[in-house]
């Protein structure tokens, strides 16, 4: 007698063996579908939108406010550099199945690997704050104090990351990404003259202004930030890629940087098509940028604008904890990973555990200088930028270690001039800030 499958694990076998399960409706192909685009996607899209946080929305502000369209032609080149070092690292991670850190400790000694790991603490956690602080500012626009909602989101994120596992948490920060979808929108509700846009995208314009190259490092420092590239390669490695899967994690990479970079040109948009026109050049924050789009695009365009801050914000203060712990760990040689216990890899949860727990304090401070703390820090990130594409650079080069995957041709001349035109611009902003030339 042939014994009775149950429903489920007929579906499942169905799969399993190349055939098409029955699905009871539209209702129920519609979540499966969504799951399966879910699956798709991964650690490339995470790390590229994670760099949109509430100091890359605040930037991404206070460029449109103060010049317009005049920085969207620098976010195309921005783009294509982001794309091949999202790539880069996502091939080193698949091929090497190690993290940055580790790799640098391994090839360079551990005097490199504590001094790349030092150049990313010392912004790691001032963002960290800066996006908690973005939590509370953008729920604070539904009238929710931040002392209320910054604890309750702090205690969900430690969960996620430390309680859960690793497919989990990063099914997690995929649907997060979500709400990123609002800027494309609040930039369609700002009426802008598409004919501008387009003229700025291919007409460079650039100012000497001490301004404007602050605004150009923070921006390129907030684009293509260090933490992101150190939680992809960490988190392929993780995920258990290989080589023959690069095709795939290179197209979710790069897709991952255009899709974040499409976001950040639409931010810059709709407070160009407002802010600017209206002679607002100056916005504190990315929750006061959606405040004052209210007048010159309505009310849904702020709402947009701080559904956007809140997921982008809760992502990054996800993200930050992570790539920090991966650094750390992997620098000293200690247990590392996703879901792990306190017991089985107590650095790496405790790095985690206390840096949710001090941005949290620090972002329920009343009266925090907000903008300091987010422009600052996203400068900080432009200046230290070049020492870890360095180390990516060279190591991404290296035949020992890559093989036939390592860079050559158009690749590495990209990711040179990359790591060259970073650094230019770290020089230019300590002449202009600091030697007042």
């Amino acid at each position: 007698m042939r014994a009775r499958v149950p429903p489920a694990l007929g579906r499942v076998r169905s799969a399993l063996l190349g055939g098409r399960p029955r699905l009871r409706g539209r209702a129920s192909a519609r979540p499966d579908r969504l799951l399966g685009l879910l699956g798709l996607l991964g650690p490339g899209l995470i790390a590229a939108n994670a760099g949109n946080d509430a100091g890359g929305i605040a930037t991404y502000s206070q460029v449109g406010a103060r010049y317009g369209y005049g920085l969207l032609w620098m976010m195309v080149v921005i783009t294509v550099s982001l794309a091949v070092v999202q790539s880069m690292a996502a091939r080193m991670g698949a091929v090497t199945g190690k993290g940055l850190a580790e790799l640098i400790r391994e090839n360079y000694g551990i005097r490199w690997s504590a001094f790349a790991t030092a150049a990313v603490l010392v912004a790691n956690l001032g963002i960290c704050v800066s996006d908690f602080v973005g939590v509370g500012a953008a729920l604070d626009l539904a009238g929710i104090p931040a002392q209320l909602t910054v604890p309750v989101a702090a205690a969900g994120i430690w969960l996620i990351i430390v309680r859960g596992s690793y497919r989990a948490a990063e099914r997690i920060f995929i649907w997060l990404t979500i709400p990123f979808f609002a800027y494309p929108v609040a930039a369609i509700l700002a009426r802008p003259s598409w004919g501008d846009v387009g003229h700025a995208v291919v007409a460079p314009h650039l100012q000497m202004s001490s301004g404007y190259l602050l605004l150009f490092v923070a921006t390129a420092g907030t684009t293509i930030t260090p933490y992101m590239q150190l939680y992809l390669q960490s988190a392929t490695a993780e995920r258990g890629v290989r080589a023959e899967d690069l095709k795939k994690e290179t197209r979710e990479a790069v897709s991952g940087a255009v899709f974040a970079d499409l976001v950040a040109g639409f931010i810059i948009i709709a407070t160009g098509a407002t802010l600017f026109t209206h002679g607002i050049h100056g916005v504190d924050s990315a929750s006061q940028a959606a405040k004052a789009l209210a007048p010159f695009a309505g009310r849904y365009a702020e709402a947009l604008f701080g559904v956007g801050l809140l997921g982008a914000s809760l992502l990054a203060a996800a993200i930050l904890p992570i790539a920090t712990s991966y650094v750390v760990s992997e620098a000293l040689g200690f247990e590392k990973g996703l879901g792990r216990r306190p017991r089985e890899a107590p650095v790496f949860v405790g790095v985690i555990t206390a840096m949710i727990a001090v941005a949290t304090i620090v972002a329920v401070v009343p009266g925090i200088p907000v903008i300091a703390l987010l422009i600052g820090v996203q400068v900080v990130n432009g200046v230290l930028l070049p020492i870890n594409l360095f180390f990516i650079w060279r190591l991404a080069r290296s035949t020992r270690l890559m093989g036939e995957h390592r860079n050559r041709g158009v690749v590495d001349l990209i990711t040179a001039a990359t790591v060259l035109f970073t650094g230019s611009l770290s020089i230019v902003l300590v002449a202009v800030t600091v030697l007042g030339l």
